[in-house]
């Protein structure tokens, strides 16, 4: 079952997706299975459950230093608990900074901080602007 999961995630990779070394003039952002990725289309925030997701990203620049661009940020409500919840979608701006050497390819930098501003809804809860701090 490992197998096919494996070969699953690896067919529904983004194309932008690359397991090589992508141009060294531009950082990556590493996704949960840590691979590489330059101006993703979708990226997994929620590693362990798959309960969020940034999905239908369109990057309007991504350089060395920095990303931005806008997509949906797609939350599972968990109501009354998440494998019975449903996923609502909410408009968010997508930036990606602070570059760093990658653990695994030293000679890369990847993106360390990830911030998203919510521009039309939100989770409950949730302020309008959110930082997370990525993965190695």
């Amino acid at each position: 079952m490992l197998c096919a999961a494996t070969a699953l995630a690896a067919a529904v990779a983004p194309a932008s997706a690359s397991a090589g070394s992508p141009a060294a003039a531009h950082a990556v952002v590493v996704d949960c299975f840590s691979n590489s990725q330059v101006r993703p289309g979708d990226f997994l925030l929620a590693c362990g459950d798959g309960n969020n997701r940034l999905i239908e990203l369109r990057w309007s620049a991504w350089g060395n230093t920095s990303a931005v661009g806008r997509g949906l940020d797609a939350v599972n409500d968990c109501q009354p608990f998440c494998a019975a919840g449903r996923f609502h979608s909410y408009p968010v701006i997508v930036r990606l900074d602070r570059p760093d050497s990658w653990k695994k390819h030293p000679e890369l930098k990847r993106f360390t901080r990830l911030q998203l501003t919510y521009t039309d809804g939100r989770p409950s809860q949730t302020p309008r602007d959110v930082t997370y701090k990525l993965w190695d």
